[in-house]
């Protein structure tokens, strides 16, 4: 055994001075605690616990113990025991973990080789990557200028490293080279090398972290390029003298898809001595100078009048583009879409015409026949207002760490490289609204007679277009993307970012247009974010 410490202490006088050694053991555990000389009646010495060989976090510290930890190694042969000691190493990165937690052990040791799987890392076991393992002792190769084969994490899709964990333990992670695939997180979308969970704390220490690029946003949805449901033809209005009372004609009414639904004005009721007004065409604009879609008057001591044309829908304008730096998730980062295009205003149904009478400065109607003049037709009814298009998509970003609400990141010596977000998507484009129909006919008056005919309905007003959606963010291009956490980046740390997105034109938009167009990305080594994701409506 090797002697750590020779220390004396003086006792009473004509009492010879006790010597105590502190010694250290080889394996997991040390010597400690309060021991008694072998020769000294009541003197007692207390001694700090000595650092068992497996607490040295130091990597250099040369070869490394099978009782000190689980080790892994990709190349193993397959059909090899796996103890997860040196001799008969796991392959798996993630199956070490698993191991080494349930044995209560704090450190996994890997090869410096590739592993291609997501890997999920409880805070407090740290991770020593880049051993060299063909010499059979698994200590570093280097001498003082870091790792030069670093363990590759690179899954071909998902999140290479995540550290999770809210018991104040804090995991080292030393010789680890985290690679995304490009647009690889499981949105689809964008490229993250490594999530710390909320509450969990890493050290990352003489690695590297990269991220690819984020992929660009989907464009929005186009609506229809067919006109929206076009409006129904108002009815004629009764005949005189084919009725006693001659009601006027019914109204003419679409039922948009959304459920509103634009009528047509009744007709006038054909009468003896007067007739009947037309009713108005619906739904009536709030302000209406013009008289869009008025009823016509029935016959008193003057002629019927027509039933106004509707007015038309109103034409949606340009939405918005997308706007904000997203969210931070425990998935990743979730962007925002483009606005997606309002739809266009109903068409007014037409007015009513007005009815018309038998009697006055007329013939009536023969003494044999029904006895009411003609009645009026109705309107006909609008078209429905025309769907607006679906915002563009969200590029996705590319980010080479996300840390969440109440963990703690430490960069030492490592470089952080990112790749470029996504564009975002470009809106997608409204649709024409549906055409009005025209107005039913007035009754006619009573062959061979000088009697007046009733009137005709308006024409219903078209559709208005659909609105054009806005563009999608850019993706962003972030070393470090903080929510609420703690991170120190420390001398000796690189951060290399790329470009961030483009933000997505809106629908119908020139090359140069800038209204609707999404906001770019941003890009830099360390963005603050502020508040949880929003929850969507159900």
């Amino acid at each position: 055994m090797r002697s750590k410490q020779v220390r004396f202490l003086p006792w009473r006088r004509g009492v010879r001075l006790c010597a105590l050694l502190a010694f250290s053991t080889g394996g997991a555990g040390g010597l400690s605690g309060c021991m008694y000389a072998e020769d000294c009646v009541e003197e007692r010495m207390c001694l700090a616990p000595p650092k068992s060989r497996c607490e040295v976090i130091e990597p250099g510290a040369g070869p490394v113990m099978d009782e000190c930890g689980v080790f892994v190694r990709a190349t193993a042969p397959d059909d090899a025991p796996r103890a997860g000691t040196r001799a008969e190493p796991f392959t798996s990165l993630q199956d070490a973990i698993v191991e080494a937690r349930a044995r209560g052990l704090r450190h996994v040791y890997a090869c410096g080789e590739a592993f291609e799987e997501e890997v999920t890392l409880p805070s407090g076991i740290h991770l020593w990557g880049a051993r060299r393992c063909d010499d059979g002792d698994w200590s570093y190769a280097w001498a003082f200028d870091g790792p030069n084969e670093p363990t590759v994490i690179a899954p071909p899709e998902g999140i290479p490293l995540r550290v999770v964990g809210n018991d104040a333990a804090t995991s080292v992670i030393f010789g680890v080279r985290a690679v995304a695939a490009d647009a690889s997180a499981h949105d689809g979308k964008s490229s993250i090398a490594m999530i710390l969970s909320q509450g969990a704390r890493a050290i990352v220490r003489a690695g590297a972290i990269v991220a690819g690029d984020g992929k660009d946003g989907e464009p929005g949805e186009d609506a229809p390029v067919m006109r929206a449901t076009e409006g129904v033809v108002g009815n004629n209005g009764a005949n005189a003298c084919t009725a006693d009372f001659a009601a006027g004609a019914l109204p003419a009414v679409t039922v948009c898809d959304d459920g509103i639904e634009s009528v047509g004005g009744y007709g006038g009721d054909g009468g003896i001595e007067s007739a009947g007004d037309g009713a108005p065409g619906q739904p009536e604009p709030a302000e209406n100078e013009d008289g869009w879609g008025r009823a016509g008057a029935g016959a008193g001591m003057t002629r019927c009048s027509e039933g106004r044309n509707g007015a038309k829908g109103a034409d949606r304008g340009r939405a918005g583009g997308a706007v904000g730096a997203g969210y931070l998730t425990e998935d990743g980062w979730i962007g925002v879409r483009g606005d997606d295009g309002k739809k266009g205003g109903v068409g007014q149904g037409g007015g009513g015409g007005g009815g018309s009478k038998s009697r006055g400065p007329m013939t009536a109607c023969p003494a044999n026949r029904p006895q009411a003049g003609a009645a009026g037709g109705s309107g006909g009814s609008g078209g429905c207002g025309g769907r607006g298009g679906k915002g563009g998509g969200y590029g996705g970003a590319s980010i080479g760490i996300v840390a969440l609400q109440g963990s703690a990141l430490t960069l030492e010596a490592t470089t952080v490289i990112t790749g470029k977000g996504g564009d975002g998507g470009v809106g997608g484009t409204g649709q024409p609204g549906g055409p009005g129909a025209l107005g039913g006919y007035g009754g006619l008056p009573y062959p061979a007679s000088l009697m007046w005919g009733a009137c005709p309905g308006g024409k219903g007003g078209d559709g208005g277009r659909g609105g054009d959606a806005g563009g999608g963010l850019g993706g962003p291009s972030l070393g470090v993307a903080s929510l609420g956490a703690a991170v120190t980046i420390a001398l000796g740390t690189n951060i290399e970012y790329a470009r961030g997105g483009e933000g997505g034109p809106a629908g119908n938009a020139a090359p140069d247009e800038e209204e609707g167009k999404g906001r770019p990305g941003d890009a830099m080594p360390y963005r603050q974010f502020e508040g949880p994701a929003p929850v969507p409506p159900r």
